[in-house]
């Protein structure tokens, strides 16, 4: 079962960050480069204000409020009091009550790519957004990075539930940091495991605004099918989709790691991608097209059966499989012969999984195996067996009854 969003994107930290988080607290000053937290600081709106030339620069948070805080950060590592420098600046930042300290902080702690949503949306009270707006912009945001993740597991114009406990495994290191007033969010996505799915996010979105922009002045659709190969999906369509919706655009940026650098075919610097609702006929079509033309499977797979079912106590019937290998789905339903069915009940009984050729078909998901054949038991260790009979002995009413149908 795939993990709600609060627990694959972690919260933002809040509060000191000098405490433990993250396997770290407060950066360490002796690890700190300089120019990172310069840039990191420039990226977050700080202004600099001056300081002593080649020496150090003096930066003040953005926007009103910033209660006197000032920074002062070095030009480099080369000067004596540069440590002391550094490690004033981050206990600074740690006790800034400016979100985009915090944001600074996690740049240093964890060297993250950063991915910003926008939506436009009426602002409500003390411009705060309502509990749905804000919970609009997550899932979109959500299905966002799915989709990146799964593209950076391979191409295809519609995923259903391949691939996804591998895509949600990569950005299981994902922070997340919502911005005052609700209708922004930003994600910092580690680059030791992330960084492929920000590097494939951002060439699935420059060819969805582009692939966009040819069907609105064209009327032609070619320009999705060429975008599935820069990472475009139903899953993307759908998650850009559900951030325009309801609103009166939307954008997306992606900004790199500064201690990482850029990664090689990326811009430095990007402008956000914009969409509109203008978009959203063409997006809708081309989430449709990509359903209809993605092809079933060829496939071999090995799983466990976990259910049984006919409509007699003779006849063809349907498992359902835990799947082992073969495909990257968790589960599948194969419709089988009264003779296969009859193999995949005796393999249970005794402990064993099963092989079975066939389709998996895009309808349903990639959750369905047809034209099923060759089905036979397979050999496992002990401990694995010792396993699969604990898990029939607590099942056993239900396959009595599967065994005998309905």
């Amino acid at each position: 079962m795939q993990r709600p969003f609060d627990e694959s994107v972690r919260p933002h930290p809040t509060g000191d960050l000098r405490g433990a988080w993250y396997g770290s607290g407060e950066p360490d000053p002796a690890q700190v480069d300089p120019v990172v937290l310069g840039a990191l600081l420039d990226r977050h709106g700080w202004r600099r204000r001056g300081g002593a030339a080649g020496r150090y620069a003096r930066w003040t948070p953005p926007g009103p409020g910033a209660g006197g805080t000032s920074l002062l950060v070095p030009e480099s590592r080369s000067f004596p009091d540069c440590e002391d420098l550094l490690g004033e600046a981050l206990t600074a930042l740690a006790r800034s009550a400016a979100p985009s300290a915090r944001e600074v902080l996690v740049g240093l702690t964890v060297p993250s790519d950063e991915i910003r949503w926008w939506r436009d949306v009426p602002q409500g009270p003390s411009g705060a957004a309502s509990w749905t707006v804000q919970e609009q912009l997550r899932g979109a945001a959500r299905q966002m990075l799915m989709a990146g993740a799964l593209a950076a597991r391979g191409r295809a114009g519609y995923y259903g539930a391949r691939h996804r406990r591998q895509a949600q495994a990569s950005l299981d290191g994902v922070l997340v940091g919502p911005a005052p007033g609700g209708r922004s969010l930003t994600a910092f996505v580690p680059v030791q495991s992330g960084r492929a799915v920000v590097v494939r996010l951002y060439h699935a979105l420059q060819a969805a605004r582009e692939a966009a922009d040819y069907q609105r002045a064209t009327g032609g659709m070619e320009a999705f099918d060429a975008a599935v190969e820069a990472g475009v999906s139903r899953e993307l369509t759908e998650a850009i989709i559900a951030l325009v919706r309801g609103s009166e655009g939307a954008r997306v940026a992606l900004e790199w790691s500064p201690a990482a650098g850029v990664p090689a075919g990326c811009a430095p610097r990007n402008e956000p991608v914009e969409f509109s609702p203008g978009d959203l006929p063409a997006l809708r079509e081309a989430g449709a097209r990509y359903l209809q033309d993605e092809p079933s499977v060829p496939v071999r797979v090995t799983g466990t059966v976990v259910r049984m079912r006919r409509s007699g106590p003779r006849g063809a019937g349907t498992v359902r499989l835990r799947v082992l290998a073969g495909v990257e789905v968790p589960h599948v339903r194969v419709a089988l012969d009264e003779d296969s069915y009859r193999t995949a009940g005796h393999a249970h009984l005794v402990g064993l999984p099963i092989r079975v050729v066939g389709r998996l078909e895009s309808r349903g998901g990639f959750r369905r195996l047809t034209d099923a054949s060759n089905v036979v038991p397979v050999q496992v260790d002990e401990a694995e067996r010792d396993r699969l009979m604990k898990s029939l002995q607590e099942n056993l009413d239900f396959f009595e009854e599967a065994c005998q149908g309905e």
